[in-house]
């Protein structure tokens, strides 16, 4: 094969595993903002550390010690979603997104996004992203196979999150013409008080954005679980949507699991869920048996839906 036959080849697994295969994606695309507090979970305190660099050595410690943990692996994990700093680093000598997909079989995304503008009209849009096609050529040369950007929807304002879902959408398609699949996340936040009526609003202007996506041009979805249990099962039946991941939004992972589980179609893409047992002064034997016993609970709500 010559290379790009290679590249091809690699795509078109990395798309029937993430189109059909049971399993979910582990998030591990903690970045500059939230990286604090993720450590202070993982047991090491903003003390212990002196800068950004030290900072984020130590998270990519933390990554690396999960990626290669023995649970981690392509047999309940799809993908892993990837800090851009991690994207760029290395597990050993291999560059993370090959050790992920030919050491482990799991499939490398990256998230993109800068963070969030200021709330307007009921939402956060993305902030821009300078740089974004670079990042995305880079991201493709390094067999990356696809990306994630996450706004959010505070409050049920039609007008708001029409167009939050629509720049979210536009960024979409940049990411296609790349040869990425873009992962589109306009998270609704579990504590506002219209939760139910921006899910609603939400799920047709998705389906509205869907209808304008070019024939034979699809994206994944990354969305709340949301309160009334399958509002979103039309999504996942649809043609342009690759797969409906769920994040966890601020629940415990058994909370987060427990609702999972009612919503059909739908697999777990979590973050902090995934991790929340985890800290740094564990052996490792405690540690790789605290992260597969999570990783089965996950991937459990992920595969196996209740009545």
């Amino acid at each position: 094969m010559t290379i790009d036959q290679t590249a091809v080849a690699r795509t078109a697994s990395m798309a029937a595993q993430m189109a059909s295969k049971d399993g979910f994606i582990a998030a591990l695309d903690q970045s500059g903002g939230s990286t604090p507090g993720a450590l202070k979970l993982y047991g090491i305190p903003e003390t212990a550390y002196h800068g950004e660099a030290e900072m984020f050595r130590m998270m990519h410690e933390m990554r690396v010690r999960i990626m290669t943990s023995p649970a981690f692996t392509g047999a309940r994990i799809l993908g892993a979603i990837l800090f851009e700093g991690t994207m760029d680093g290395s597990v050993g000598d291999v560059p993370v997104p090959t050790f992920l997909w030919e050491r482990r079989g799991v499939v490398p995304f990256v998230k993109i996004d800068k963070g969030l503008e200021p709330e307007q009209n009921g939402v956060r849009r993305l902030k821009p992203m300078p740089g974004l096609e670079t990042l995305l050529a880079r991201a493709a040369k390094l067999g990356v196979y696809g990306t994630k950007m996450r706004s959010v929807i505070d409050h049920a304002d039609p007008g708001g999150i029409a167009g939050l879902v629509q720049q979210q959408f536009e960024v979409a398609k940049i990411v296609i013409a790349h040869g990425l699949m873009p992962i589109v996340e306009p998270e609704v936040s579990i504590g506002s008080q219209t939760k139910r009526e921006a899910e609603t609003i939400l799920l047709e202007e998705i389906k509205r954005q869907l209808e304008a996506l070019p024939a034979g041009q699809q994206v994944m979805l990354k969305l709340t679980i949301p309160t009334e249990t399958d509002l979103f099962l039309p999504l996942t039946r649809h043609p342009k949507v690759q797969r409906v991941v769920a994040l966890s939004g601020g629940y415990s992972r058994d909370e987060a699991c427990r609702l999972l589980a009612e919503n059909h179609g739908m697999v777990a893409s979590f973050s902090r869920a995934l991790v929340e047992n985890l800290r740094h002064g564990m052996s490792d034997d405690e540690f790789n048996a605290a992260l597969a016993q999570d990783i089965e609970q996950i991937f459990q709500a992920s595969v196996v839906k209740v009545a």
